[in-house]
């Protein structure tokens, strides 16, 4: 009986330490989902350094050709005309096409 008791006690320990130091884990996650933001980039006004940094897989590099392209062929009336600036594939494309916004 007294070994039944003491293992409890050791159970019931166990929990409560476990529950104790996984609340600030839980509230740590919480915070951090929180700071997500989403956001979408017009590619017919954005600047490069806007386009860099909301878009996936495109760097300065590929944002400068955008606005280039955008400059020599006026705005861009569809979001696969990305398709034509080297560098920007169908993968890349499907990954920023909810981000993108003419």
């Amino acid at each position: 009986m007294k070994g039944i008791r003491t293992l409890l006690a050791c159970v019931f320990a166990v929990v409560i330490l476990g529950l104790s130091t996984a609340g600030p884990v839980y509230a740590g996650e919480k915070a951090a989902s929180e700071e997500t933001v989403v956001s979408s980039v017009n590619i017919n006004k954005a600047d490069a350094k806007e386009l860099a940094s909301v878009l996936h897989n495109i760097g300065k590099s590929k944002a400068e050709s955008i606005v280039k392209y955008r400059e020599e062929h006026g705005p861009f009336t569809s979001k696969k005309q990305l398709l034509n600036i080297k560098g920007i594939g169908e993968s890349t494309l499907e990954k920023n096409e909810a981000l993108i916004t003419l």
